[in-house]
């Protein structure tokens, strides 16, 4: 055992509920494993040469169960033909005699014949006795013991849900629409600060600020301004919101009330805007102060969307009373609440107003100098080979969360660990990346050599075109060996780039159509593998014509529904609809008789890189400056990268 400040060894607590339980417990399995209706059953014919000696005292016969309990006489019991059916002792046997033996009968009428037919034959003197219902101590307390099971359990979930540690079982019942936000101040260790947050400059930049409102608000309010209520955090998964919250939690002197808005929503009505109601008590009671609210989502999305169900009900007066809380209090109050979200589109606009959430802090994906910074953070406890180069790795993982490069350092750690490496090495790093956007490397699929050959050509096809494109993605490597649901693949290295013009959309579209063409060209055939390159060339092309207005025909208009308001109404006619899928399929076969078309002129290039990927079953983009010459397009685009 520990011991406090004082060096008093700490006392063990016990919650004497459980321990009532399971000396009951006890004693009911001791209960049944020692009461017994009889020490021993014996066969009807055994029994028929027992009846004419005149030994039996008494018969009792249970008809629901067809058996009658035998009872042998004092005098019976001391001959050396019994002594094997003493009664066995048992807890219950001070309640009732226990009969020597039971006997099993298959006909009740039969059976009382028989023995009356003993008597007067042989001048017999027992008993015989009928018990509607063979019924012991313990099947009384099995039948008892569903509803202590209800009992207790409704005991214990009211316990749990109250946050009760095992005092009185009434007492802390009504605890239930108390907040359950954790508190952070100043004598809670958060070793989190700003130093950890890697990248998010803008977003460090204003939460610092709020921050600051808090410690200095005279500064602030000296010029007449006022403290803002409340800022979102919105942004992809992964990119940092709660992180930068813990940050603020370390930076701030403040207390920090923390918690998850599907704390609010409980199964019993009221319960979420009473839990709403007590946070906000809280925290004024210890204002200055900060409540962070993450994934808000859950109780914050926009009322009345869900007309048929009537289970919003709860979440909407949760929701309704966070809005007044967060009206009820002024600048004075000092409490600014912090909210986190991945889907701020369906927030209710009465949550977003001014007023309410003043700011906005967008968090977005980091571009190539922050994922530098965030690598740097997450190397730092790492054993990393001295050569690696961390700007090779930002350039590497494009599109790349915070998240997404913590689990790739942390893969990159367990696959050297794996191969007994002492440092983590280049190589690790990239079959991280392997691991993490292909899935998991399946060697052990055995394919046919046709299967084999159809895989290299239609990667080998994706490749060729990507490489003699313009606006197409730099080529990294490809391969045929299977990952996750892919059986082969060909990467890409997408450049940082805010905006997307028509012929880069329609290239990708192309060098995706590459792979069926390559199938077509070749063997005269195509497959089922070109699922997930159909799957990609047709919402980029839907994209292209219903949400970016690059069709010419469809026009300058666009159907982008971010709210997701239009269920199953279109928003547009259905002569419009006609034309919108007849652009579609006009973009992409288009994008595939221009692959075909490329794919006839370097034929012979193809067949070489083909065979070789067949031979490597992985090449990299040395082979193909080897097999196609150098890239002009990569190199322009790699000299433009410099300049900037």
């Amino acid at each position: 055992m520990s011991e406090n400040k004082n060096n008093e060894p700490k006392k063990l607590k016990f919650n004497s509920y459980w321990i009532y339980g399971l000396v009951f417990i006890g004693l009911l399995f001791f209960m049944m494993n020692t009461d017994s209706k009889s020490g021993n059953d014996v066969s009807i014919s055994k029994f028929k040469e027992y009846v004419p000696k005149n030994d039996i005292k008494k018969i009792v016969i249970v008809p629901n169960m067809r058996i009658a309990h035998v009872y042998l006489t004092e005098n019976a019991l001391k001959k050396e033909a019994y002594k094997q059916y003493k009664p066995q002792k048992s807890f219950t046997s001070f309640m009732s005699e226990l009969p020597n033996f039971s006997v099993k009968f298959i006909d009740l009428q039969n059976f009382e014949n028989y023995l009356d037919q003993q008597k007067k034959e042989n001048n017999l003197s027992f008993n015989l006795e009928a018990k509607p219902q063979d019924t012991t101590f313990t099947d009384l307390l099995l039948s008892i013991l569903p509803f202590v099971l209800i009992i207790g359990l409704w005991i214990f979930f009211m316990k749990r849900m109250s946050g009760g540690s095992g005092g009185g079982a009434g007492g802390q019942i009504f605890n239930i629409g108390k907040s359950r936000a954790k508190l952070f101040d100043q004598k809670t260790d958060v070793k989190t600060t700003f130093k950890d947050v890697a990248g998010l400059e803008g977003a460090k930049e204003e939460v610092q600020e709020i921050v600051d409102f808090l410690k200095n608000p005279e500064k602030y309010t000296a010029l007449g301004g006022k403290i803002p209520k409340g800022a979102l955090l919105v942004g992809p998964p992964g990119t940092g919101k709660t992180l930068l919250a813990k940050a603020v939690a370390g930076e701030a002197k403040v207390p920090f009330f923390s918690l998850s808005g599907s704390d609010f929503v409980e199964m019993f009505v009221g319960v979420g805007a009473s839990r709403v109601r007590d946070l906000f008590k809280q925290a004024k009671e210890k204002s200055p102060s900060i409540i962070f609210i993450d994934e808000i989502d859950a109780i914050g999305r926009a009322r009345g969307k869900n007309a048929m169900s009537g289970s919003n009900d709860e979440r909407e007066n949760t929701l309704n009373q966070l809005l007044t809380e967060m009206d009820g209090f002024g600048s004075k109050d000092n409490v600014i609440v912090l909210a986190a979200t991945n889907r701020a589109d369906i927030l209710d606009k009465a949550l977003m107003r001014a007023g309410r959430f003043d700011r906005q802090i967008h968090v977005e994906l980091p571009n190539l100098a922050e994922r530098k910074e965030i690598f740097e953070v997450h190397l730092r406890p790492l054993k990393i080979d001295k050569d690696l180069n961390v700007d090779f790795l930002s350039k590497q993982t494009p599109g790349f969360s915070g998240a997404d490069i913590a689990n790739m350092c942390n893969e990159a750690a367990l696959i050297a660990a794996r191969n007994g490496k002492k440092s983590i090495e280049k190589q690790d790093f990239l079959d991280a990346v392997d691991r993490i956007v292909g899935g998991l490397e399946k060697r052990s699929k055995i394919f046919s050599k046709e299967e084999k050959d159809t895989i290299a050509y239609h990667e080998a096809g994706h490749a060729t075109v990507s490489w003699f494109l313009k606006h197409a993605n730099p080529l990294v490597k490809v391969t045929i060996v299977p990952r996750g649901r892919s059986l082969g693949a060909a990467w890409y290295l997408p450049g940082e780039t805010h905006i997307t013009r028509t012929e880069k959309l329609l290239d990708e579209i192309c060098v995706t159509m590459g792979g069926r063409a390559a199938e077509r060209l070749i063997f005269n055939k195509i497959s089922t593998g070109a699922l997930s390159d159909l799957e990609d060339v047709t919402k980029k092309a839907k994209a292209m014509v219903m949400i970016y207005g690059l069709n010419e025909k469809v026009g300058n208009v666009t159907y982008y529904d971010p709210n997701g308001q239009n269920g199953f109404t279109k928003p547009y006619s259905e002569k419009t609809a006609e034309l919108i899928d007849e652009e579609i399929k006009n973009i992409i076969e288009t994008q595939y008789q221009r692959a075909i078309s490329l794919l006839e002129e370097k034929k012979d290039k193809l067949v070489i890189l083909a065979e070789r990927l067949i031979e490597r079953e992985v090449i990299f983009k040395d082979d193909l400056e080897e097999i196609f010459g150098s890239n002009q397009f990569n190199e322009e685009s790699k000299n433009s990268t410099e300049e900037e």
